[in-house]
């Protein structure tokens, strides 16, 4: 009964951690070599396999836990002590099979994911004949509601959803990058009116005037690049 309860949880706490890994995270620590990262995004490639094989060891392992229980209560107390076991199974699963371990998942899907993939990835080769009828049947319901999973999108993000990110992104980017990047979304938004200066704002280097001016304006200067003519702005010699 212990080992049906923990396998339980290991079930719950896989599943869960699985679903809360964040993609992008995922793809980069398997492009930078992971094992573990690669074998949990080859697993979410495909996630009806892997949920079908986790649901089919969860169902059997909560029947047989509950089998077993009743036979326990039989033993020592009777008919009535199944009513009891039924009570504290149901508490202890609760807690220890479904609460703890996916609130454990939840919080650090990467140490709980990384090598349940391990083991998950040798199970679905073990029992595919299996999940493959059952993945059949529910694809089936599926299909039937006018839903193809084959055919759902991928995890992209929206232009308004990347916006969010890089706003919650915190410490990690500074504040001024942050605009930069938000800026860059709405850059087709752009008009050249927006990014252009009129003629008479335009602040240049005369090469007429004397070296002291040309200094001083240098100093004052509220720009990092400046136009260098002689004479007038029609004469451009090139950008300082």
């Amino acid at each position: 009964l212990a080992f049906l309860i923990v396998v339980l949880a290991l079930c719950s706490g896989a599943e869960t951690a699985m679903m809360a890994l964040n993609r992008y995270r995922l793809r980069y620590l398997a492009d930078q070599g992971r094992a573990g990262a690669r074998r949990a995004q080859i697993l979410l490639e495909r996630p009806d396999r892997f949920i079908g094989l986790i649901l089919l060891i969860n169902n059997f392992a909560t029947i047989s836990a509950s089998s077993v229980a009743t036979v326990i209560a039989l033993k020592f107390w009777g008919e009535a002590g199944i009513a009891i076991a039924a009570g504290v199974l149901t508490l202890v699963i609760l807690i220890f099979a479904e609460v703890a371990p996916k609130t454990l998942a939840a919080l650090e899907p990467e140490r709980v994911a990384f090598p349940a993939a391990y083991v998950i990835g040798p199970l679905l080769k073990l029992f595919y004949p299996i999940v493959w009828v059952v993945n059949l049947l529910a694809n089936g319901v599926l299909r039937a509601l006018g839903i193809r999973p084959e055919e759902m999108e991928g995890m992209s993000l929206s232009r308004e959803e990347l916006r969010t990110v890089v706003q919650e992104a915190g410490a990690i980017i500074p504040k001024r990058h942050q605009q930069m990047l938000c800026a860059i979304l709405d850059l087709e938004k752009v008009t050249v009116e927006d990014v252009m200066v009129p003629r008479h704002e335009i602040v240049g280097i005369n090469l007429d005037d004397d070296a002291p001016a040309i200094v001083e304006q240098l100093q004052s200067s509220r720009r990092t690049r400046l136009p260098v003519y002689r004479g007038g702005l029609d004469q451009v010699i090139g950008i300082l």
